[in-house]
């Protein structure tokens, strides 16, 4: 589509809206910035104040909007236009323009506005401008945006004739009128037909305009989202010892009601202990044998013949119900009610039992210096009824004889793939070490190797060539201990400890360290 047949230069029009005058109205409708959930309730208000044709509210909640959007602002324009307000209608548009300098519907809606107002240029230059933001498209549909209506090519013709009308240049408007007429579009064959006749009888033709209540609406999606939602429901009550209870909140927060929850004082009415009033003796299979004045646990209802079931000293049976009478099982105040119910057991009401007092071994030596003020422990056996003595002599000869069986000995400490120690007497052989060893690490004897380490050096030597009748761990020991190292034979050679075979070679773990 060209616009070249329209013979108004454009160029003084089309920053109109950056005059003064323009910049001081702006800066009326410009404040502060809002949440965009306050201008999105704001302007869904104003939506319905218009559906509803109450332009004066929907101008109410548009101008609460401290940071307008061009859609709003041509809402705004729409609702002055409904009130026949032509100033202030043409200076929401101005600012809409300012906004979206494309969008052609704004310049559409100016165009007539200004025709209304008799300025007949600028109205001409906002349907070039119209013309040109369609972009050679035949209809732009707006409903993407939230303004449900279709802007043809041809309605922006049809306008541009009806401004040369209003001029008097007729034969310019039956051209432009003429070009409509070859655009698509619904709509377009009637008015075009009425339109040309008008024309030659020289008859001005009226502006088009966008419907009255016709606005930009907010999304469905971003409206529903303005709605508080419960994402944890309400709490319900399922089971409440209280009557006609749908308090679902925090206990501590009940608000309290005067007479509306008030503790039993008598604690028999609730509790389903009972007390038999006289003996009954059993008549009947099931039934139970209980004496008078006994105290049994209510554990079923009673049936049609009268009888109800009872838990009595650990058995379930019937009684008639007639015999049971409430029992009160709490105590009352300063008293002290130490009977034990039979049947179902109350809650413990007795002391616990204190911790039992430890029982010693006769064999185990007394800790501590004994004293003739301070007599000896007793201790109880089965066997011995007598309280052994001990004198600090027996005490001296036991302690020099556990030194004695200390220095006899030597602690073995053996590297393997773990550690292990064992303690040896002084005069084992080196065989029967490793006789000793190898039943330590559960191993062959004939599968083990002992290798040493001498002073100033980390070589291993072994064990081997030192196995001799004379030689015992007396030699290797050195402050009471002896530290060895135990390698095993396996098929592909001896391996000593943390060395692993694998397809790289032999990799080296742990190995002993040079002091």
């Amino acid at each position: 589509m060209s616009y070249s047949h329209f013979p108004v230069s454009t160029d003084r029009f089309r920053g109109r809206e950056t005059n003064t005058d323009r910049t001081q109205s702006s800066r009326s409708f410009r404040n502060e910035r809002m949440l965009y959930t306050e201008l999105l309730q704001l302007w869904q208000n104003s939506v319905e104040a218009v559906d509803a044709k109450d332009w004066p509210t929907a101008l109410a909640k548009l101008n609460e909007i401290s940071d307008p959007t061009s859609r709003t602002l041509f809402n705004t324009a729409s609702c002055y236009l409904a009130l026949g307000q032509l100033d202030l209608a043409l200076k929401a548009l101005d600012l809409t323009i300012a906004k979206d300098e494309r969008l052609a519907v704004a310049f559409f809606q100016r165009g007539a506005v200004m025709m209304e107002m008799g300025r007949l240029e600028e109205a001409l230059s906002d349907y070039i401008w119209a013309q040109k933001h369609m972009r050679e498209n035949v209809v732009i549909d707006y409903k993407q945006l939230g303004l449900r209506f279709k802007l043809y090519s041809w309605q922006v013709l049809y306008n541009a004739a009806a401004v040369y009308c209003r001029m008097g240049q007729w034969e310019q408007a039956r051209d432009v009128l003429l070009s409509a007429s070859q655009e698509k579009g619904p709509g377009r064959g009637g008015s075009m037909e009425a339109a040309l006749e008008s024309i030659r009888s020289k008859q001005a033709l009226d502006p088009l305009l966008v419907p009255e209540g016709v606005v930009f609406r907010p999304r469905k999606q971003d409206v529903e989202q303005l709605q508080q939602r419960d994402f944890l429901g309400k709490a319900t009550v399922i089971s409440s010892m209280i009557p006609n209870d749908d308090f679902g909140g925090f206990e501590p927060l009940r608000q309290q009601k005067p007479g509306f929850y008030e503790p039993n004082v008598d604690g028999a009415q609730d509790s389903r202990y009972m007390q038999v009033r006289v003996p009954y003796m059993a008549r009947g299979p099931g039934q139970l044998t209980v004496p008078g004045g006994a105290m049994v646990f209510l554990f079923g209802e009673e049936n049609r013949d009268g009888m109800a079931t009872v838990i009595y000293d650990g058995q379930r049976g019937l009684l008639p119900a007639s015999l049971l009478e409430p029992a009160d099982v709490k105590t009352s105040k300063g008293k002290k009610d130490t009977r034990i119910p039979s049947g179902i057991p109350l809650p413990p009401g007795l002391k616990p039992p204190t911790r039992p007092q430890s029982q010693h071994s006769p064999a185990a030596p007394p800790q501590g210096h004994l004293t003739s003020d301070t007599p000896p422990p007793s201790y109880i056996t089965a066997t011995h009824s007598e309280t052994p003595k001990y004198t600090a002599k027996a005490r001296d000869q036991h302690a020099s004889s556990a030194q004695r069986a200390e220095a006899d000995s030597v602690v073995v400490k053996v590297h393997y793939v773990y550690t292990v120690a064992l303690s040896v007497p002084l005069d084992t052989t080196y065989s029967e070490l490793q006789e000793r060893v190898a039943e330590k690490l559960e191993q062959p004897a004939s599968h083990l190797r002992l290798r040493r380490k001498h002073h100033g050096t980390c070589v291993l030597t072994p064990l081997d060539g030192e196995m001799e009748p004379g030689h015992t761990v007396q030699q290797l020991a050195e402050a009471g201990r002896a530290t060895l190292w135990c390698q095993m034979f396996q098929i592909s050679g001896l391996l000593p400890l943390g060395l692993h075979k694998s397809s790289a070679g032999t990799h080296y773990g742990t190995r002993p360290h040079c002091i």
